[in-house]
């Protein structure tokens, strides 16, 4: 016959004291007092279910008395009884309070921690500008699992409402990428930000306005050369079409990128931080070095005529090219790009 265990009393609970090692107090039916040498009292319940033994963990004593144990116990039994095992339910019960104490703001950055170790500074700002200002007051404090499509939609709808419907996109783009790495942690069982698309009006494709022709190429080139303006401004268009990058990453060009014994320009590109190499021609070394006389004491190649602490003003380039008489429909600091790509396609079929 099995040994008889005789029922635990609350005294014997209560003046359970710690020993040179952990020790067991039984109160039948497999639950027993786990006193362990730093003078915990856990309450464990030991059972068998698909011929495995196993453990599950009660609230120690006492924050749950020996009634309360008692009670979880006998709940256990019930739910092994109707061949389900007590340890699953639990551990279903921890995850859905797990996932009612992760907020979208809190999952939103451990998403944003994850992922901005390979981001540029300024994409790591304007993601963490427009959460904080369009996401997180309208759902920041809400449980994860617990928000629905429709106010992920409203988020989108009511940023679209105000013009910016590029913002609207990209912030659409966040959600999903937020939902989607809560679903991998198992936070969420579903993605409310999927299927999203078509709720704001496509946005019209234009191009930048560049000249493509080699002829007119040639008389831009010239009026570049003989801009009267300002001079960093002048050989910043100079650089231009010898380089032929984005506006923003030629004005923001530093000194320190620059290697004048490899004739090289290493620059991080502005979305990620994968470096980016420009190999610089003999005529464009010549007019970095011929600038360095100028503007070499201080970070910017192109500083602000206002304050060398900035770079050049990102309306600098564009308002020259109309000094030289070059419309919005003519010429943009952009349109550089497509002039090279163009003349190197399609004459010089490279």
């Amino acid at each position: 016959m099995p040994k008889r265990i005789l029922p635990l009393t609350d005294i014997q609970v209560k003046n359970a004291k710690p020993k040179d090692k952990d020790y067991k107090l039984f109160d039948g039916g497999g639950l027993f007092l786990l006193v362990t040498v730093s003078g915990g009292k856990l309450w464990r319940f030991k059972y068998r279910f698909g011929g495995t033994e196993k453990l599950l963990t009660f609230k120690s004593y006492p924050e749950k008395s020996l009634s309360d144990a008692r009670k979880d116990r006998d709940d256990a039994r019930k739910l092994l009884v109707n061949g389900i095992d007590p340890g699953n339910i639990k551990k279903i019960l921890r995850e859905e309070e797990t996932a009612l104490q992760k907020t979208f703001e809190l999952v939103a950055k451990e998403w944003f921690a994850k992922n901005s170790p390979v981001w540029s500074d300024s994409h790591i700002n304007t993601i963490k500008r427009r959460l904080e200002r369009d996401v997180y007051p309208v759902i920041g404090n809400r449980a994860i699992a617990e928000i629905e499509r429709a106010e992920i939609k409203n988020i989108i709808l009511a940023v679209g409402a105000r013009g910016v419907i590029e913002t609207a996109n990209r912030i659409k783009t966040y959600c999903n990428q937020i939902f989607r790495y809560a679903l991998n942690n198992e936070y969420i069982k579903t993605n409310p930000a999927t299927d999203l698309r078509d709720l704001l009006p496509k946005r019209a494709e234009g191009h930048h306005a560049a000249i493509t022709e080699p002829k007119q190429v040639a008389e831009l080139l010239r009026a570049i050369d003989a801009y009267s303006g300002s001079y960093a401004v002048q050989k910043a268009l100079q650089l231009a079409p010898m380089v032929f990058v984005r506006p923003g990453e030629l004005r923001k060009a530093e000194w320190s990128q620059i290697d004048f014994e490899v004739a090289e320009w290493r620059y991080f590109i502005t979305k990620t931080k994968t470096q980016h190499i420009v190999p610089l021609a003999k005529q464009a070394v010549a007019i970095l070095k011929d600038l360095h006389k100028l503007t070499g004491c201080g970070t910017y190649i192109f500083p602000c005529h206002r304050s060398r602490e900035r770079p050049m003003s990102e309306v600098a380039l564009l308002a020259a090219l109309r000094r030289m008489g070059y419309s919005k429909e003519e010429m943009t600091p952009h349109g550089f790009r497509a002039t090279a790509r163009t003349i190197l396609d399609e004459v010089l079929k490279y």
